[in-house]
This record gives structure tokens, C-alpha cells and sequence, in this order.
């Protein structure tokens, strides 16, 4: 069998016996890695999440953990922690007792359950709160009793299902790093499931993108947002300037570089997926990857005249909205700011660039 630790080898889910929510999705998960499944409503995450904790069957394929079938173990034999949104403590039950509740099911000794609930509360910083009741806690407390009530029975994986999704951003910023941390501290395995691409880009080592049951790209971050394989993921990872246009036949180098036809002018692009002469093209282009004035010497290929629309202070950036070569699509650029950077005003006329690598030919999407 498969040495990775977490493997789902061609699974599909029905619930009607009809239409699949998951469609032939393979995966595997090393042993302490923190992967992430992404995707919009509806796309599939949580349903296949749901699956590996054994709360939903499996239409057909197999699921293995550490090399062993799990499909048709019982949720409570697998060894699987969850933690959820809501957090599920027990609201008659002291923080203490909520942690030891666990370790008491599995008949630990009562010596054992005192030392454990002390390291445990000491990992997640709330020694000084084991004697109040999660309604005397804030939302940020909660959710480190949780987790640290499925860390305490040491499960093989842990499954995370959107737990940060009902705190304010400042505190879900802050669990973000708490819950990295203890991954580093102790090395558990996560899969971890959010609709927020911030969060995912900011916690995992890897990230599943679901959209309509289907595992559309498993990348390392990094590598997802820089160089997505179609429009879902380019549109999906982060904001993303959208161009249409039409492949035409002058190659240079070799098929990697493609011309495209657009409303203001040829762009020189990367072609991801082989388009041919006449082909429709959707062009993808980050707003931090292109240049105002870019300086001759750096070898940019593209390059256009344009109008500045409107300028957004942000704090360490100015969002600049233009118009290329007078066409009506606007193009935004996120600009950083330095001390000695330019000083730009609305309708002034500028050149913009950017580099053929940044920007990727891919489907267009219907």
C-alpha cells in the first residue's frame, strides 16, 4: 500500500445515486502535514472531509489512513479528532473537565488525566482559566479549549472544519498563528477546510481547490497563486485582472510563449494550456505584477500606454485603476509604496508593464 499517511484513492460521493457532490478525487496526505481543502459552497471540501472522519459513507473508492481501509470503520475506531466551528464544549463542565472528558472515556488513570489536562492547558495558555465555564470565555479561549480537547487524546489526524469562521478578523489572525505553532510544536496531521483563500495561503503546507466536486489544482501555496493550472483557481486565489483575447500563430522560443490578440494590443503570455492559432484565451494578471514606468533595463515585453482611472491610498500599497491603450476594460495594479516612490494623479498618462512569466494563458471560462 501507499506510504503516505492519508490516502483517497478515486472516491466519489451520491447522495441520490445520481448526481455526484465528489468526483473521483485522489489525494494523498503525508504524516504531519497541514493540507487545506478550499473551495466555494457547495464545491465538495467538507463533504470529503465529512467522509475521512466517517460521518458520510462512501458512494465508491477507498479511503486509508496509514495504510489501512477505513471506509467501513466506525467513526469512534478511527482515531480522527475534529474540531468544528461551534466548538462542542460542554457548557455544565469547567475548562479542566471539558479537556479530561476525553481521557476519561478512554478509562485513563486519574494521575494520568490531572498531569495531561495541566500540559495541555499550559500548551494552549489558559492555566489561569481551568475552573471557569466556556460562557465565561471569549470566543478566542473557546476555540483553543477545543482544539486542545482533541490534542489531548494525541489522534492520529486532525480535522478542522472551518474553526475560525465565527471570529472577527483580528482574533481569527491571531488563532491562525496558535494553531500553526502547536502544529509545529507537536507535528500533528491537519486537514483543515475554509472558504477563506487568505487563510489557507497564510497556514498550509498544501491546498486542495474544489469547485463542482472536483479537485481542480493541489499545490503548495506559493506555487497555487503564482502559477494556477485554469481560470477557477486564477480567479478564485486572489484578486486577478481578467483579459480576453485570441492566440495567434508567432511562437517565440518554443510553445511555452504565446502571442494574444486583445483590445489593446499583442500580449506576450505564458501558455498553460498549449493553445493554438485562433484559439480564445483568457489572460491572467495579478495587480502586483504589474509595473508603473517600468525601467527599460528589466526586459519587459509587454508593454502598453494607459490612463489612471482613480488611485486608492490602502497603507502599504495605492491601488491604481486604468485604462490600456483606450480600452473600456479597467485594469487594477496594486502599487507598493516606498519613500521614493512617484507620486501619480487621476487621468494621467503612464506607461505599464509586465513580465511574459506573469502573465498566464488559460481557459476561458464559460
Amino acid at each position: 500500500m501507499d506510504s503516505s499517511y492519508v490516502v483517497f484513492e478515486n472516491v466519489k460521493k451520491s447522495y441520490d445515486n445520481t448526481n455526484l457532490v465528489v468526483k473521483d478525487f485522489n489525494l494523498k496526505v503525508k504524516k504531519g502535514e497541514f493540507l487545506t481543502m478550499l473551495g466555494p459552497s457547495g464545491s465538495g471540501k467538507t463533504t470529503c472531509l465529512m467522509m475521512l472522519a466517517g460521518f458520510e459513507g462512501v458512494t465508491s473508492g477507498e479511503i486509508y489512513l496509514n495504510g489501512k481501509a477505513i471506509k467501513d470503520i466506525a467513526p469512534h475506531k478511527r482515531n480522527i479528532g475534529v474540531v468544528f466551528q461551534n466548538y462542542a464544549l460542554f457548557p455544565h463542565m469547567t475548562i479542566a473537565e471539558n479537556l479530561a472528558y476525553p481521557l476519561k472515556v478512554r478509562k485513563m488513570d486519574k494521575a494520568v488525566i490531572k498531569e495531561k489536562v495541566e500540559k495541555y492547558l499550559s500548551l494552549v495558555e489558559l492555566e489561569d482559566f481551568k475552573n471557569r465555564f466556556p460562557a465565561q470565555l471569549s470566543g478566542g479561549q473557546k476555540q483553543r479549549v477545543a482544539l486542545a480537547r482533541v490534542l489531548i487524546y494525541e489522534p492520529e489526524i486532525i480535522l478542522m472544519d472551518e474553526p475560525l469562521g465565527a471570529l472577527d478578523k483580528k482574533l481569527r489572525e491571531t488563532m491562525q498563528y496558535e494553531i500553526k505553532r502547536m502544529h509545529r510544536k507537536l507535528g500533528f496531521t491537519v486537514v483543515y477546510i475554509t472558504h477563506d483563500q487568505t487563510e489557507a495561503l497564510t497556514m498550509s503546507d498544501r491546498i486542495v481547490v474544489f469547485n463542482d466536486g472536483v479537485a481542480q489544482q493541489i499545490d503548495a501555496p506559493m506555487k497555487l497563486y503564482e502559477e494556477p493550472v485554469n481560470s477557477f483557481v486564477a480567479n478564485f486565489m486572489g484578486e486577478n485582472n481578467k483579459v480576453t483575447g485570441k492566440a495567434e500563430g508567432i511562437w517565440e522560443e518554443d510553445d511555452s510563449i504565446i502571442n494574444v490578440n486583445t483590445a489593446f494590443g499583442v500580449v506576450k503570455a505564458f501558455n498553460v494550456h498549449n493553445h493554438k492559432e485562433n484559439d480564445e484565451v483568457l489572460l491572467s494578471i495579478r495587480p502586483e505584477k504589474i509595473l508603473l514606468d517600468p525601467d527599460p533595463n528589466l526586459g519587459v515585453k509587454n508593454n502598453f500606454e494607459a490612463t489612471i482611472v482613480d488611485l486608492l491610498y490602502i497603507g502599504d500599497h495605492i491601488r491604481v485603476i486604468l485604462n490600456i491603450e483606450n480600452d473600456t476594460q479597467e485594469i487594477i495594479v496594486r502599487h507598493a509604496v516606498a519613500l521614493d516612490s512617484k507620486i501619480y494623479t487621476r487621468g494621467e498618462k503612464i506607461k505599464v508593464g509586465w513580465h511574459r512569466s506573469d502573465c498566464r494563458a488559460l481557459d476561458v471560462i464559460d
